[in-house]
């Protein structure tokens, strides 16, 4: 094998055999294909594609670049993944009711990226919690509990590592068939019974029209179960916020309101968690309705906060996060509401404005070293199609001090529309079936 002709194939539109890209996928782990190969290859994948046998070839050979897990457990092993947005805590819910539903979920998540949230960051915002743990940890964990939300071990898809790294500074970032084999590499190498993806569309999402991101969805769905996973996908609105909150420890809150039962406190987070986790239900061998109705039981009940509790615990984090989680949160010493200028219906939101603004609060990173901030966010935003009054409240800025303060709510201003129609976006605007 040579990288150079593999490089020459994809330059020149023609998609390179699956042993040549299995191939090059093992030389971007062990060293064999240079950074100055990975970025052509990049390139020229952005700009030319591969055929749906190369980009399964290409996913298989990312996975199996490192460890692949395998289960012995009496249930099925199954996990979501959301393409990511603002306001999207799915994860911390629909895990733990999974687990109550008979079903084991060894979730490895990501960190934030760019303007949306990152699942680990929400996790470690809770005291004590490591997300970062060894396989044995995690195997440990989802046997015992059910449920265990981590980040992806040195030794999980280590080609996809590098080509990220690569990609991220080559301006290849947006290629779909890599995209697609990014998020399936590190998701099928954890041994998963079925998958479903939650494909964000909108302002808050890095796919802002319908057709990039069923063209997304499309990719994945059928990459994955080519590359032997059940999976299916729904496409999801992300024009505004899915929980009217943002920031890490803000959000973990927001959840802990919907896991003991208050659907009001983010009534979409709610029925789009209850939605995923009947699909999964589904592909798992049951009933896709019964399965909404066992997600939504399993919250109403107690017993996805139960599971919930009892993962943080696991995982280092306090042992009464059902009982006094309140306590245990930190919190950001400025709070400032933010107020309307005019009144008007309140038509819009730039989700992808309002995430940047938490970034630069400090709940995110601008580099990969950077330090986050979990208590700093923006709560009580204000949902689509709400009429409100010159001076009333539509959001609400937690900052470690005051000019951080003022700035975000100044961006909080330039990211809401006041007046004309109500778009009515629907919560699920599609989905795509194995």
């Amino acid at each position: 094998m040579d990288a150079r002709a593999i490089i020459a194939k994809v330059r020149d539109g023609t998609t390179p055999s699956v042993d040549e890209l299995r191939w090059f996928a093992a030389g971007l782990a062990s060293g064999a294909v240079s950074d100055a190969q990975a970025g052509a290859f990049a390139m020229g994948v952005l700009l030319n594609g591969l055929a749906e046998e190369g980009r399964v070839a290409l996913t298989l050979g990312m996975r199996d670049s490192g460890d692949v897990l395998s289960w012995r457990l009496d249930g099925p092993v199954i996990d979501k993944h959301s393409t990511g947005g603002v306001g999207d805590c799915v994860s911390l819910i629909l895990a733990p009711a999974l687990a109550a539903c008979g079903v084991y979920v060894p979730m490895i998540s990501g960190r934030g990226l760019g303007h949306t949230g990152g699942t680990l960051d929400k996790m470690e915002a809770i005291p004590g919690v490591t997300a970062q743990l060894p396989e044995s940890e995690l195997r440990r964990i989802v046997a015992k509990v059910g449920c265990a939300v981590v980040g992806a071990t040195g030794s999980i898809a280590p080609a996809d590592r590098r080509l990220y790294a690569i990609r991220d500074v080559s301006a290849t970032v947006e290629s779909i068939d890599l995209i697609t084999a990014s998020i399936l590499s590190k998701k099928l190498a954890a041994g998963l019974d079925g998958l479903v993806l939650d494909v964000k569309v909108g302002t808050g999402a890095f796919m802002k029209s319908a057709e990039d991101a069923r063209a997304l969805a499309q990719s994945l769905v059928t990459t994955a179960n080519g590359a032997g996973c059940k999976t299916a996908a729904m496409i999801t609105d992300m024009n505004e916020p899915l929980a009217p909150t943002l920031g890490n420890a803000l959000e973990v809150a927001t959840c802990m309101e919907v896991l003991s039962g208050d659907r009001l406190a983010a009534p979409r987070l709610h029925d789009l968690t209850v939605a995923l986790g009947g699909r999964c239900l589904a592909l798992a061998g049951g009933a896709e309705g019964e399965g909404e109705e066992k997600i939504a039981e399993a919250i109403a009940s107690g017993a996805a906060m139960e599971r919930f509790a009892q993962m943080v615990y696991e995982m280092g984090g306090p042992p009464d996060m059902d009982r006094d989680w309140r306590t245990h949160l930190p919190k950001a010493p400025v709070v400032l509401p933010v107020t309307a200028p005019t009144s008007g219906l309140l038509s819009g939101w730039d989700g992808q404005a309002l995430g940047l603004a938490v970034v630069d609060l400090g709940g995110g990173r601008r580099v990969e070293t950077d330090r986050i901030d979990p208590a700093v966010g923006i709560t009580d935003v204000l949902p689509i199609g709400r009429g409100v009054e010159a001076g009333q409240v539509i959001a609400t800025v937690h900052a470690r001090n005051a000019a951080d303060a003022q700035a975000a709510a100044q961006t909080v201003l330039d990211a809401v529309s006041l007046g004309g129609a109500d778009p009515d976006y629907p919560l699920l605007h599609d989905r795509i079936d194995p």
